[in-house]
């Protein structure tokens, strides 16, 4: 989809669609009071009548309005005005959108950037209705026979802004917007490919597309003999039961300054999740498809990275396998030693996406990062404790943790600390080698995770991010939700942001 920004009034505009805000109770909104004053009232007057009473969800098509250029107008409710937060303003977006879609308009002027938003401003305003218009949009059909497409797509959206000063910096919004969008979508259709087709071997492909795509993306495939002369034997233990080879997808994005520490962002890719020998339930095991989405993220934000320019040095790291019962399977009691030297005896096989993440971890080490972020569909429990809103966050390094904490809160995309205390270490105790893969209880499930991993990040800055409950949605909506690549996007942009500042320090 096309975007663009422009300003003008309201009832100037030719376009095929004009979209306004109500607010409940009847009230127009700014825009939408301009253009009623304009045009004879026709809007107080629809209103009046009780066609439209503003609340969420609402919306009223009009043709045909007295002094109008438009073509049509489409009233959106927006509930009360001073309930208008993130959340509401991105449900009132996907409202538009959708009612959009059923107009039959191919372009709309939109007039929502004038709601109000709880500490936001036009540039987050702006962001998120690209954001949102390109979720609203996201088919994937791809395996289907037939496909299901309007019949007249919306294709370009224009986005009213108050004045010419605003343009530069609302331009920027919509480049970021629609970087970030088009990573989620690749995220989110890596996530939703079969598991028969999304192998290892087909993300690794998946992988070096991208790079021939953005010349700023370097890739390097290691295949299972050179992670065994490495020594990579616990995450090797995850692939032995599958006919499907482990892959370790190594990205480098390398637009920095020469000097610059790479931010190393690390995805667990098991492209599908039996449960190995600990054999998993057979309720929702299609869902395991999904188990791979921390790399699909990665890739969707180094994506959104190389369309951005950003001037960093960022590395991906993907550990691809698949977790299969056979008679090669890694048995629960065997040991196995990781990259690190240390020994993990493998408790639960099913337990699986910590022991190819610590090898990566400690594979991140010769890199000498400024920083390492590692992201994984990793525990149910962490589900339990949070639901599906917010990712899990743990960390080793305070400032790491509000940097994303800052990141989140500018996307819209929610992190929760949880603690890494050492009171929880115990529980990882061996009778037989250095730590066990789960703890004897299930208390803390997604901590204990955490603290497994946070064994192999003492020489770095790390966070771990648990997405089991946000990276794909279940029931009649179900498919991947392209998240965390918002919030590791603003990461890397705030970290831009930081290079340019300390540039223009430099200079002065």
């Amino acid at each position: 989809m096309e975007f663009t920004v422009k300003s003008g009034n309201p009832e100037k505009q030719r376009t095929a669609c004009l979209v306004l805000g109500v607010y409940e109770s009847r009230r127009l909104t700014p825009a939408a009071e301009q253009f009623d004053s304009v045009c004879g009232g026709t809007l107080s007057n629809v209103l009046r009548r009780g066609d439209l009473e503003g609340k969420p969800g609402q919306s009223l098509l009009l043709f045909n309005v007295p002094e109008a250029l438009c073509e049509r107008v489409l009233l959106v409710g927006c509930g009360r005005e001073r309930e208008v937060d993130d959340r509401r303003f991105r449900q009132i977006l996907a409202h538009a959108v959708a009612a959009l879609n059923e107009t039959g308009a191919t372009e709309a002027m939109v007039y929502l950037t004038d709601l109000a938003v709880k500490g936001r401003d036009l540039h987050w305003k702006i962001r998120q209705i690209v954001e949102i218009a390109e979720e609203a949009q996201y088919r994937f059909d791809e395996l289907k026979s037939k496909k299901d497409a309007p019949r007249r797509p919306l294709r370009k959206i224009i986005i009213n802004i108050s004045g010419r000063k605003e343009l530069p910096d609302s331009e920027q919004a919509i480049r970021e917007g629609a970087a970030i969008a088009a990573g989620m979508k690749l995220t989110k259709d890596l996530g939703n490919m079969p598991p028969n087709l999304c192998t290892p071997t087909w993300l690794a492909e998946q992988a070096q597309g991208l790079a021939g795509e953005f010349p700023a993306l370097q890739v390097r495939i290691l295949e299972e003999a050179e992670m065994e002369q490495m020594g990579m034997h616990a995450l090797l233990a995850v692939s032995r039961g599958s006919a499907q080879p482990a892959k370790l997808i190594r990205l480098d994005y390398r637009q920095g300054p020469a000097a610059q520490k790479p931010y190393v962002l690390a995805g667990k890719g098991v492209t599908f999740d039996t449960g190995g020998i600990s054999l998993k339930p057979g309720e929702a095991m299609d869902e395991m498809k999904y188990d791979m989405c921390g790399a699909a993220s990665v890739l969707g934000t180094l994506r959104a990275c190389a369309e951005l320019q950003l001037p960093l040095n960022v590395t991906g790291l993907i550990a691809a396998v698949e977790n299969m019962p056979g008679g090669r399977a890694t048995r629960p009691g065997d040991i196995v030693t990781s990259l690190s030297g240390q020994t993990v005896e493998i408790l639960n096989t099913d337990a699986e996406g910590r022991l190819i993440l610590c090898d990566t971890l400690t594979y991140a080490e010769r890199d000498e990062p400024a920083a390492v972020i590692d992201i994984a569909t990793l525990t149910g429990a962490c589900i339990i404790a949070l639901g599906r809103h917010p990712h899990g966050l743990f960390s080793n390094h305070p400032p790491l943790t509000h940097a994303l904490q800052g990141a989140a809160h500018t996307a819209s995309d929610r992190v929760w600390e949880l603690p890494l205390w050492e009171d929880y270490q115990e529980g990882l105790d061996s009778n037989f080698a250095d730590m066990a893969n789960i703890a004897s209880h299930r208390d803390g499930g997604a901590i204990i995770a955490a603290c497994f991993l946070s064994r192999f990040t003492k020489k770095f800055h790390w966070a771990h991010l648990d997405i089991a409950g946000t990276a794909w949605k279940t029931g009649k909506a179900k498919g991947a939700t392209g998240r965390p690549v918002p919030l590791l996007t603003q990461y890397l942009l705030d970290r831009a942001a930081e290079v340019s500042r300390e540039e223009g320090r430099i200079e002065k």
